[in-house]
């Protein structure tokens, strides 16, 4: 039985990503660089033939996601549970500022520890793309390829939950670059899934 196959796929460039500004949950457009990076990713994914795309309901991932459907045919399914982290109060400030305001909390937090944000924890965030992810992937079948559109810290937690590990071992994976993906395989229904690729880009 030949394998489903899983693409996470991070959203284009935003200006706050630009200015180092924590976005979280707020809502930020992809600027020209991102518009750009999503075109590019959407010709090499098109080529890989998925047979379904779901996307976090966040603007930056919908209009990456819009991309990938242009070049696809596929329409979309939107879900709030792809979305990006909760970081509650930390949401809009840039690193700069955040370093000034709690040096010790944002020298966690720039190793990949968001927990210390005060919003949602990688335990929440894990749960949650683990659950959209594996109806992702009950959607298709063997052999078909499904990609999400999601966010950097939620992919990169959900990676080794995904893979059947704890949470903590995120501290193995580096961020995603904008429009960076991962793919990931199960090789029979019920397995444990696969890591294939960490952070592929598109040709530039």
């Amino acid at each position: 039985m030949s394998a489903k196959r899983l693409l996470l796929l991070r959203h284009g460039q935003t200006a706050w990503n630009a200015a180092r500004r924590v976005q979280g949950q707020l809502e930020a457009e992809l600027d020209d660089d991102g518009h750009r990076q999503a075109a590019s990713v959407a010709v090499t994914v098109a080529a890989m033939a998925p047979a379904a795309l779901w996307s976090s309901d966040s603007v930056r991932a919908r209009q990456t996601a819009a991309y990938v459907a242009k070049e696809t045919g596929l329409d979309p399914t939107y879900d709030a549970r792809l979305r990006e982290y909760f970081l509650a109060g930390r949401q809009g400030i840039t690193h700069d500022e955040y370093a000034a305001l709690a040096p010790e909390e944002y020298a966690e937090y720039v190793t990949g520890n968001l927990d210390v944000a005060g919003g949602e924890t990688a335990a929440i965030v894990s749960a949650r793309m683990v659950e959209v992810l594996g109806e992702l992937l009950a959607s298709i079948a063997p052999g078909e390829l499904a990609v999400a559109v999601s966010h950097g810290a939620a992919i990169r937690d959900a990676v080794p939950v995904l893979l059947g590990w704890p949470v903590t071992e995120r501290a193995a994976l580096h961020g995603l670059d904008n429009c960076g993906w991962v793919e990931l395989d199960q090789p029979a229904r019920g397995a444990a899934l696969r890591m294939r690729a960490y952070n592929r880009v598109a040709p530039a």
